[in-house]
């Protein structure tokens, strides 16, 4: 091997190390210290399923259906489909999908359920469909890139929506995007990439790098959580994707960090 390419080699590795660290100090510190996300988890009938970095819920719905509260990062939907499975069912019995925001980690699987409605607050309808793309600093060096979703269903804060047995109410939370929001069915309120849950058990604001609004994402969570103390609002687990349940009250989204 002569000199020169030699000397090409160890550019490009140094290259490459240059990009690995910067990786890491960019987006390294937006997953450390979460709460670990826990295997085989479930919680009043629901199941957490996790697909890599990210979660989605499975909520049964009655007569062998049921709806899900996001549809992770996986295309083909592995992770999900495997615990359809155990539940004896396919992707033709999930009848809803509850979208927390329009982030592509929490989107990927929808289109592998053509029986589904595609619900999530109006303010996100075209992040979801990647007719803009997402307002954050990650986001302005991300084009726009159409996904073919489109909502079926463009749900109001306040709302409750009723899919077979469920019930399962909608709160606007807005600051990682500005149409994100939060869904409390069976007493577990799942508040997508809102906040997250620290190792210490405390509610964190989301990551800066690929949120709106962080100082808004925090002052929403803690206006949710006056507002279901006020309304008195049972709550029995709050759930971030990015990290485990948080098996408090709302009172724990008061004083986010």
């Amino acid at each position: 091997m002569n000199r020169l390419l030699k000397r090409i080699l160890i550019f490009l590795g140094l290259i490459v190390v240059v990009i690995v660290v910067a990786f890491g100090a960019l987006f390294g510190p937006a997953f450390m210290g979460m709460k670990p996300i826990p295997e085989d988890f479930e919680l009043d009938g629901m199941s957490l399923v996790q697909d890599g970095f990210t979660t989605a819920w499975v909520v049964p719905t009655g007569n062998g259906q049921v709806a899900l509260v996001d549809a992770g990062v996986d295309p083909d939907g592995a992770a999900i489909l495997e615990q359809l499975s155990r539940r004896g069912l396919g992707p033709e019995s999930v009848v809803a999908v509850f979208l927390t925001h329009g982030h592509s980690d929490h989107t990927a699987a929808v289109p592998l359920f053509d029986n589904a409605e595609i619900l999530a607050l109006a303010a996100e309808a075209d992040l979801i469909a990647g007719r803009v793309a997402p307002d954050s600093p990650l986001g302005t060096v991300v084009p726009a890139s159409p996904t073919g979703i489109e909502l079926t269903r463009a749900l109001r804060d306040g709302e409750i929506v009723r899919i077979g047995e469920a019930e399962v109410g909608v709160y606007a939370v807005p600051g990682h995007t500005t149409g994100s929001a939060g869904y409390l069915v069976n007493r577990v309120l799942v508040l997508g990439d809102a906040g997250n849950v620290g190792d210490d058990d405390t509610v964190k604001g989301p990551p800066w790098i690929f949120s709106t609004d962080v100082a808004q994402a925090r002052a929403s969570l803690a206006q949710l959580g006056r507002r279901l103390q006020r309304d008195n609002v049972a709550v029995d687990a709050i759930a971030f994707a990015h990290s485990g349940p948080l098996l408090q009250g709302s009172a724990a989204l008061l004083t986010p960090e």
